[in-house]
């Protein structure tokens, strides 16, 4: 059993950079590499977003704005990218949705998925406004934008998703915690919310980053009792939290857990999850499905031509 974190959650007081070395390149030896969780922004949002991080969460070691990350993670050997953001308040999403559609248009090694604020006007139009731009999905931020998993406010974020068979990224686990967010993630999140929001809507895939942190245990339970849950691995892996690594989330279920980093916004480097998870000595195809084949299933990617 791995047990919760400390009340005060993993960003109590901002977390170091660790400074260690970085590869160039994923390893040849790997199979094809999906990261399904890097993020970007219009520049000015990115700078913002630093700025917390400086005062609340970790130094950031790779500020580069959106371009520039795609073309960090590409010219590094990722296979496919699947691009993240969220809205922070109303009435911004269609602009940011925009700008993700212009990133992945004519670049087939990219996946975009859309943001709206839920409960903000015309959400459902929003959302039916990405999905027309070639937007793959919807991500959305508990903590950010201040709602819980079973909220009645994402009915009209769900109903187009269902329709047309995309999937919800939700940081829907309870951390990491920050005392510098409006509303307590502990009170706001909760593997039971996430139940609530799987049995409502059995017909829509859910992905959970972080392993669900900090509730591994409850998200196991969780894997086996939803056929519409997956979760990401982003940071959960890296040995940087104050928890244990969840490993034998991965090692029961590969089927559904997606590789990803949250990149540009990390302490160390690029490859330090990719270099673990590789070191882990997982049999072949375990290792195929969780850098790569899983994501590849959830989010409709083209199989590699490698």
């Amino acid at each position: 059993m791995i047990e919760p974190c400390h009340p005060d959650g993993f960003l109590a007081r901002p977390l170091p950079a660790l400074g260690d070395e970085e590869g160039a390149g994923v390893p040849a030896s790997l199979p094809p590499v999906i990261d399904a969780h890097v993020h970007v922004f219009s520049d000015g949002l990115f700078e913002a977003i630093w700025r917390w991080f400086d005062a609340h969460g970790w130094p950031v070691r790779y500020r580069l704005h959106a371009r520039p990350v795609i073309d960090f993670l590409l010219s590094r050997g990722v296979e496919h990218l699947v691009l993240l953001h969220y809205a922070h308040k109303p009435g911004i999403a269609r602009a940011m949705n925009q700008l993700v559609a212009e990133l992945a248009r004519g670049e087939p090694r990219v996946t975009g998925l859309a943001t709206v604020f839920p409960g903000e006007p015309d959400a459902r139009g929003v959302v039916e406004s990405a999905i027309a731009l070639g937007l793959r999905g919807v991500k959305l931020h508990c903590h950010v934008q201040c709602f819980a998993a079973d909220s009645s406010e994402l009915e009209d974020v769900i109903a187009p998703l269902v329709a047309h068979d995309l999937p919800l990224v939700i940081h829907a686990g309870r951390e990491p915690k920050s005392p510098a967010y409006r509303s307590d993630p502990h009170l706001l999140c909760s593997a039971d919310r996430t139940e609530a929001l799987l049995r409502s809507y059995p017909k829509l895939r859910v992905c959970v980053p972080h392993l669900g942190a900090d509730e591994f245990d409850a998200y196991a339970r969780l894997l086996e009792r939803y056929d519409n849950l997956w979760l990401d691995t982003t940071m959960a892996l890296a040995g940087y939290f104050p928890v244990a690594d969840p490993w034998s989330l991965v090692e029961a279920r590969p089927d559904r857990v997606l590789y990803g980093t949250d990149f540009p916004n990390l302490p160390f480097a690029w490859d330090r999850e990719l270099r673990r998870i590789a070191a882990r000595g997982f049999n072949e195809a375990t290792l195929a499905a969780v850098l790569g084949e899983t994501a590849r299933r959830l989010h409709a990617i083209p199989a590699s031509a490698r």
